[in-house]
């Protein structure tokens, strides 16, 4: 286990210059659109989930947009969900929009608590809640795999996880899925040092049955400020175990100079989403420093794992 000093080291020895843009949104107002999902297709359109906010505030809602020409359109009529940083799978058919919700903390009202919170519908009109994860979990994943089972990917934090570590467990069904086995999910191998932190934020399979998994990684600097930086992993979801260390494929000075949110969120990437392409490359889709969106085009990180 390398901790972020050793991970940037070595991927900037191998960093190339690529393609980035940034992603421009309608229909958000004077509110951020960021930590975006990669696009998905519902009902032949191609859509972006993202999480929508005031600039001064952390009360967000998941807004999905339309790719029409050079922009994304916020859609219309589709269900209205206080989250924030979407993601989205599929599962038995379903389609199943998670984020986090934030909500004022049982021991002290002053103070907020958030969960992950799951949605399932056959399209983004008739999402239904069907779980809600363990108070204080953010980054809860599923991914279903050809056989059928579900992988569920978990970040306890405090006595377990620490600053936050990535569990792994497998379900035969979405019934399956409850708060105690999430909490229950065993951590993998050490993957992050322990003043840092971080999570799963998509997962795909690949071509000999493992599964990639998208992260992030982050620590604090001594002046308090956060960086946080996209990363990827290989899990083999029949041992249970990471195939890989963790790698870092992008960070900030990456992409295309833009807004923060605050001065100690300005080193900040969070990962979206990856489309793999055929060529070896694949698009990264990211938030930027809590207030922007943008795409990269990179190495396909999996693909070296696929033989």
């Amino acid at each position: 286990m390398n901790d972020i000093t050793v991970l940037l080291e070595a991927y900037r020895a191998e960093n190339t210059l690529s393609r980035v843009e940034r992603l421009a949104f309608v229909g958000a107002g004077d509110k951020d659109v960021y930590n975006i999902t990669a696009p998905f297709i519902v009902n032949g359109a191609e859509v972006i989930a993202g999480r929508i906010e005031s600039r001064d505030s952390e009360m967000a809602e998941i807004g999905f947009f339309e790719k029409q020409d050079l922009v994304w359109v916020l859609l219309a009529n589709t269900a209205k969900l206080a989250l924030q940083d979407p993601f989205m799978t599929r599962i038995d058919g379903d389609l199943v929009i998670g984020g986090v919700e934030v909500f004022p903390s049982e021991a002290d009202p002053e103070k907020l608590a958030w969960r992950t919170s799951l949605y399932r519908g056959k399209d983004l009109t008739d999402l239904t809640l069907f779980f809600e994860g363990p108070v204080g979990m953010k980054d809860l994943r599923l991914k279903q795999l050809p056989s059928g089972e579900i992988a569920v990917l978990t970040r306890p934090q405090g006595e377990k996880g620490g600053r936050g570590k990535i569990g792994f467990c497998m379900i035969e069904k979405l019934t399956d899925l409850t708060v105690k086995l999430v909490e229950d999910a065993p951590l993998l191998a050490p993957h992050f040092a322990e003043d840092e932190w971080g999570g799963a934020n998509e997962a795909h399979i690949l071509k000999n049955g493992k599964l990639g998994v998208l992260c992030h990684i982050a620590n604090f600097d001594g002046a308090g400020d956060r960086h946080y930086y996209a990363a990827a992993c290989v899990i083999d979801p029949v041992t249970m175990a990471m195939m890989t260390p963790m790698e870092i494929i992008s960070e900030r000075a990456d992409f295309l100079p833009g807004p923060s949110k605050r001065p100690d969120l300005e080193d900040v990437v969070f990962s979206g989403g990856l489309i793999r392409k055929v060529d070896g490359t694949a698009d990264l889709y990211v938030g930027i420093s809590d207030a922007d969106a943008q795409k990269r085009t990179i190495r396909d990180p999996f693909m070296k794992f696929e033989g």
